[in-house]
């Protein structure tokens, strides 16, 4: 495997969920079989005391009638029956020194030298004994008899051990099962959920290498938090190239608006120059330029304004105003402006004052484009009638009229 694909592997989300979910999964697995192993096996440990605190109690008995020769009958009458003698039994006194010895019929054939080194403990302690064929496993418990003398009392549990073992194998197998399982359905599901996102990486990377915004991410239309991230993507590019657009077009519209007063502005310039009149003639050509400069700087401002209310960009610093003060203010700005071209112009309110809640210097910059428009073109001797009226009980209406 090279070491790009291990590090592109290492930066897979699919296979980071992928493993996480395994790792959870056979987590689960470890503490279901942990509680279920400990449940099977305090169940049969307990069984097995409990059989062994019985006979203890049988063994006692017997013990206490005739000591050892009547414990030694009731095994051999144990021994004799019709179930094979399957407990170990051993009376040592206080210096482990061995009083009496039954062994079960199963250790005919089994190595008993271990015996030997059974000690006097009050826990139970396992001894293992072999042969060529067979492992046998005693559980070995001393109890304290009345005289101070101790009674072991050992039972085979390899059948409890190898229960357990084939439990613990069969956990084995099916771990090994349910995380190949684990592996294809927590691959599949986070393949499923990491989709979009896949989805969306495209989307920019197209965008990134073609700068074509109008690229979209495939939405599915749910309601989740990567359905709305989708969305709300998609709404986002949709406003850039919204945005885009009304620069290409801003952009085309001052190319073909500026070239006129460039050109004149120029042309200006330069018959001045080569004119080579007046200290007089190359004032007025300057202050010519200036107008130019001013038309062209007022052009721009306006383009910049349009340019921003068509990308819903404009920047309102909306305050309570008189709005019919607001309009009589700016009709008498271009009094003489209108008296210059001939223009009579006028202003009539009908409402003394409507308080409204605008942004003054935008206002002002509508109602003196429509004045100055309005002046502009009407004849020498006509007239510009400027109105204020109410609408209604919420609306006010500016009215420009011209001849």
């Amino acid at each position: 495997m090279s070491l790009s694909l291990i590090n592109k592997l290492k930066r897979n989300l699919s296979l980071h969920l992928t493993l996480w979910y395994v790792v959870v999964s056979f987590a689960s697995y470890i503490v279901i079989f942990s509680l279920a192993y400990y449940s099977l096996s305090a169940s049969l440990e307990k069984e097995d005391k409990r059989e062994i605190e019985l006979k203890f109690q049988k063994y006692n008995d017997a013990y206490k009638d005739d000591e050892l020769s009547s414990l030694q009958e009731l095994i051999d009458t144990e021994r004799v029956a019709d179930k094979p003698f399957i407990y170990f039994v051993r009376i040592a006194d206080s210096q482990n020194t061995t009083l009496l010895l039954n062994l079960p019929d199963e250790w005919r054939v089994l190595d008993t030298s271990t015996i030997a080194n059974i000690s006097i403990n009050t826990k139970p302690q396992k001894i293992t004994l072999k042969s060529l064929d067979k492992v046998s496993i005693f559980e070995v418990t001393t109890f304290t008899l009345p005289d101070g003398n101790f009674l072991q009392i050992g039972k085979d549990i390899s059948q409890r051990e190898a229960l357990l073992g084939m439990f613990s194998n069969v956990f084995i197998a099916v771990s090994i099962i349910a995380i190949v399982i684990s592996l294809l359905v927590g691959y599949l599901l986070t393949f499923r959920a990491v989709k979009p996102i896949r989805h969306l990486t495209n989307t920019v990377q197209t965008i990134v290498n073609t700068a074509d915004t109008s690229a979209r991410v495939p939405h599915s239309q749910t309601e989740d938090e990567i359905g709305k991230l989708i969305a709300l993507f998609n709404t986002m590019l949709e406003r850039i190239e919204n945005l885009i657009t009304v620069m290409k077009d801003s952009l085309d519209m001052v190319a073909h608006d500026l070239r006129t007063p460039l050109t004149r502005l120029r042309g200006i310039a330069e018959n001045a120059l080569l004119s080579r009149q007046d200290i007089d003639s190359y004032k007025e050509a300057l202050s010519d330029c200036l107008e130019e400069s001013e038309r062209v700087l007022r052009m721009l401002n306006t383009l910049m304004d349009i340019s921003e209310a068509k990308a819903g960009t404009l920047t309102l610093k909306k305050e309570a105003t008189d709005i019919v003060r607001l309009v009589h203010e700016t009709v008498d700005v271009y009094h003489f402006v209108a008296e210059q071209k001939g223009v009579r112009l006028s202003f009539e309110a009908e409402i003394k004052d409507a308080v409204l809640s605008v942004d003054q210097s935008r206002m002002r910059q509508v109602i003196g484009n429509i004045l100055d428009n309005a002046i502009k073109y009407t004849n020498s001797g006509g007239s510009v009638v400027v109105k204020v009226f109410s609408k209604g009980q919420d609306e006010v209406v500016i009215e420009v009229t011209d001849t």
